[in-house]
């Protein structure tokens, strides 16, 4: 296993945030921690890079328990981009670059240079190189913080709502390119999401976080009507659409503001 986390809790002052939270990730494997907000999705990633301390439990990365290694090291294994990108007077660059600190003595290099430079084509923003940080779009910053996290060369990825700030173009695009990149160097993601949907398309595992605790964790198997109304108090429907898996909530409101129920062929399919 590439991370282990075993009875984590977290509190800040004295609520509870997180209780028991157990759970174990591998090589190759894109995991989406699901739930409403304020459930501690965020908290948990947090937790898992010694941002914040949990109040007791255990983190392993590659075998090393966490809270035994140094800050850099740290980063060596672990990349984390957060929801909201701090901004400055940096060109796309230098602000991936950045990432590339952990790994740098007391000069850049050249390899430091050809990583970065292979990042900007990784993930489709060699129009990005020379633009201003704080000049950039909210889309457009969020994948240059994807990609200095990249350069980390991370055994594990920690992406933080990945896709809010982007279209549906650059949500796809993102998607894919963090697919690729998990199957061609072999490192674990493990990414917060809103959208249930855009999660059953690319993650291969979930998990559901409800009352402090994991509600259910386990495969696309785990992502079933039930779970999801226990979790966000919402039923749905599951079926498949074009071969692909998909949740519509049961009742939309239509332009009156009146809940209308979503109709269904004789044999009771999900979708019209």
């Amino acid at each position: 296993m590439i991370l282990t986390v075993d009875e984590l809790k977290f509190m800040y002052r004295n609520k509870g945030i997180l209780d028991e939270i157990a759970f174990s990730i591998n090589e190759g494997e894109i995991v989406a921690i699901l739930g409403p907000n304020g459930v501690g999705k965020t908290t948990l990633l947090k937790c898992l890079n010694r941002i914040l301390v949990p109040k007791q439990g255990a983190v392993s990365v590659c075998g090393d328990m966490i809270d035994s290694l140094e800050l850099m090291e740290i980063a060596r294994r672990i990349g984390y981009v957060p929801q909201r990108v701090e901004t400055g007077r940096l060109t796309g660059f230098d602000a991936v670059l950045l990432g590339r600190r952990p790994h740098i003595g007391w000069n850049i290099s050249e390899k430091d240079l050809r990583i970065v430079e292979a990042a900007f084509r990784t993930f489709g923003i060699d129009r990005l190189r020379l633009h201003y940080i704080d000049e950039m779009s909210g889309g457009e910053l969020q994948m240059i913080a994807i990609a200095r996290a990249f350069v980390q060369e991370p055994k594990i990825l920690l992406l933080d709502e990945p896709t809010s700030a982007l279209d549906l173009k650059n949500q796809i695009e993102i998607l894919h390119r963090i697919t690729h990149i998990v199957a061609e160097h072999n490192i674990a993601v493990v990414m917060t999401m809103h959208d249930l949907n855009t999660a059953l398309r690319y993650a291969d595992r979930f998990i559901l976080l409800k009352d402090q605790s994991i509600h259910t964790c386990g495969d696309k198997n785990v992502i079933t009507a039930d779970a999801i109304e226990a979790v966000y108090g919402v039923p749905v429907m599951i079926g498949e659409l074009e071969g692909v898996t998909c949740v519509i909530p049961r009742c939309l409101c239509n332009g009156n503001g009146r809940k209308t129920k979503i109709p269904q062929d004789e044999e009771g399919s999900t979708y019209v």
